[in-house]
């Protein structure tokens, strides 16, 4: 929102929400029939054109998106490093609302001129020339002092100031504009098209080739990367004053008083207002290395559809805790194919980049969906993409690699032991963060507590809480008699007292792990507290039980680059083993916590809490 929001801020379909395309909807639901149904002399071929233009459009947009993040996370040309947070993610989740605007007003006048849109052809050449020069001459100079008129106070604080609440820009930055700033843009944009359509040059494709040459001029000037190759401006010179770069528009950003025009820069070169450091950033820009992690996090994919909740997909759902959408079965083709080039593809890729204190951080992601971990012929070839990834982190000097969700588990390389054990020398450090993960879980358990029942999978983390609380004192019930056994045995003497085997009378309070199913929270009281030890949550049958999320924590404050949500935890929280991983980089501690090694759990939950990571619980 503007500093001072003027008149036509918000969009008219604002109240609509989720619903606000069927605003479209008659209009493409009658072009599409129409076409259909009508003889072929009698077709409106480029209103039938407009929805599937729409939607290209849209994707395009989308590819500019996971690209842009993409790279900035990896960091080579990255242009400017400041952090993008929740607050510029909300405020640029409704970029579709541009090309419903411009859809609507296609519909709107090639309604009203029915007669002159039918004869409209594929393609005339002579369209696409007067387009071109319109745009180069009229559209370019209006923009150019529209520009500058809106970085006026007056309006720079009613419209252009929304704008420019993002400094570190992503693609979809360009259209984030308040209804009547948009009002101007579309009057601009509609010189050579209008021009084109009422004198009979238009066609088809030169709409198309036009409008797609704004969209892409517009995301790759707000992309936050360099990707122009300095060869193409040494081959032909005149080109730096026709087209502008990456990094020549990222100064107005951060500058706001420079670089005004709109793709050609050379009315910034006429008027005086072109910054001086703009071909140095260019430069500079092109040259920058990919970023050197001190600490990598690596994690997979989960649901089938988490692909679209990653950082990399859908910006609107990496935002929130990752929930299944019913319109996400819509898009099952692409979903397939994602599982189709998961069997193929043969490398990890990068999520992610953080930073915290004097650490820079990044998530890889192994991909792989949850469910290829429980295939048996599958685990040969996680557990090569994983080695992949410990031994790229070692060229690239990382200090630590925490392995999360199923990347540790112990059926599929002993929580991580099978790296260190063929590769003894490694320097970087194998975190699994199971004793964060059970600093967590005990200190989610209500005071006064003197009975807990354990119940799930075995795992390293659910021995380790069984035996702290049993040396503690609090008693722990088991309803399962090999579970008992199991626990028992990893018990000392003096522990095995607090161990119960019972098949009634549970505690509410459960510590629960993998394969907590539905039976299991029908036999649980009124009032029951669930708190996972899994790296999964269980899923809830219950509406009278209180339901707590996996082991993690709150990120402090200053923790950079928080846009996104770490699967199904809340914003700004993060999964125990990523934290765990920080921790060791930043305490220097020297040493690998996977196979069966544990690490200091008091040492590590102060550490956490010294470091600013707080509880989930009562935050």
């Amino acid at each position: 929102m503007a500093s001072k929001p003027g008149i036509l801020t918000d969009w008219p379909w604002t109240p609509l929400g989720n619903f606000k395309y069927l605003v479209l909807a008659p209009w493409a639901i009658h072009y599409t029939y129409s076409y259909m149904v009508k003889e072929k002399d009698e077709r409106n071929l480029p209103m039938f054109f407009i929805l599937p233009f729409l939607l290209s459009r849209m994707l395009h947009n989308q590819i500019w998106i996971s690209l842009s993040r993409y790279r900035t996370a990896k960091g080579n040309n990255r242009i400017v490093d400041k952090s993008i947070d929740f607050e510029q993610v909300d405020r640029e989740r409704n970029w579709d609302d541009n090309i419903i605007f411009n859809g609507l007003l296609y519909y709107v006048v090639g309604w009203l001129n029915e007669e002159r849109s039918i004869k409209v052809p594929i393609w005339r050449a002579d369209g696409l020339i007067i387009s071109m020069l319109l745009h180069a001459g009229p559209v370019e100079f209006l923009y150019y002092w529209l520009h500058r008129a809106l970085h006026h106070h007056f309006l720079y604080s009613r419209y252009h100031s929304h704008h420019h609440s993002s400094i570190v820009t992503e693609p979809i930055t360009s259209v984030i504009h308040p209804f009547g700033e948009h009002i101007s843009y579309f009057l601009l944009f509609a010189i050579p098209q209008a021009t084109t359509f009422f004198t009979g040059t238009a066609s088809i494709v030169s709409f198309f080739i036009y409008i797609s040459y704004i969209d892409f001029m517009n995301n790759m000037g707000h992309c936050n990367f360099e990707l122009v190759p300095k060869k193409l401006f040494s081959i032909f010179p005149p080109l730096k004053y026709l087209m502008y770069t990456p990094s020549f528009h990222s100064l107005h950003h951060t500058q706001f008083r420079t670089n005004y025009s709109l793709f050609m820069p050379f009315y910034d070169y006429i008027y005086g207002t072109l910054d001086k450091s703009s071909d140095t950033l260019y430069e500079n820009s092109l040259k920058r290395p990919e970023d050197s992690p001190d600490v990598v996090h690596l994690t997979h994919l989960t649901t089938l559809e988490s692909i679209y909740h990653l950082r990399l997909g859908f910006a609107s759902l990496a935002s929130t805790p990752e929930v299944s959408k019913w319109y996400l079965w819509l898009m099952w083709p692409v979903t397939l194919w994602s599982v189709m080039v998961t069997r193929i593809y043969g490398s990890t890729f990068t999520l992610e980049r953080n930073i915290f204190k004097n650490l820079n951080l990044q998530t890889w992601a192994v991909p792989k969906y949850s469910i290829q971990y429980l295939m048996k012929w599958q685990k040969q070839s996680i557990n090569i993409l994983i080695e992949e990834a410990i031994l790229k982190a070692e060229d690239k000097g990382t200090k630590v690699l925490s392995l999360g969700l199923l990347n540790q588990e112990e059926e599929l390389n002993g929580n991580g032991e099978l790296y260190i054990r063929k590769y003894p020398n490694l320097k970087v450090k194998l975190v699994d963060g199971s004793s964060l993960a059970v600093a967590i879980v005990l200190n989610s358990i209500p005071k006064g507590t003197t009975q807990v029942l354990l119940r799930g999978n075995l795992s390293k983390v659910a021995y380790s809480v069984a035996l702290v609380l049993c040396q503690r004192g609090t008693q722990v019930f088991t309803i399962n008699d090999e579970e008992y056994k199991k626990l028992h045995s990893k018990l000392n003497p003096e522990a095995r007292s607090n161990l119960i085997l019972s098949k009634c009378n549970f505690p509410k309070v459960w510590i629960v792990g993998e394969r907590f199913g539905e039976e299991d929270q029908m036999k649980a009281q009124k009032g029951t507290i669930f708190i996972p030890f899994s790296s999964f949550p269980p899923t809830k049958k219950r509406k009278d039980c209180s339901y707590f999320t996996t082991p993690a924590m709150f990120a402090p404050k200053h923790f950079e680059n928080l846009d996104s949500c770490e699967n199904w935890l809340p914003r700004r929280a993060m999964s125990a083993s990523r934290i765990a991983g920080i921790l060791h980089a930043l305490e220097n501690w020297e040493v690998n916590e996977c196979g069966n090694n544990m690490f200091n759990i008091e040492k590590i939950w102060e550490a956490s809490l010294n470091n600013g990571f707080r509880p989930l619980i009562n935050s």
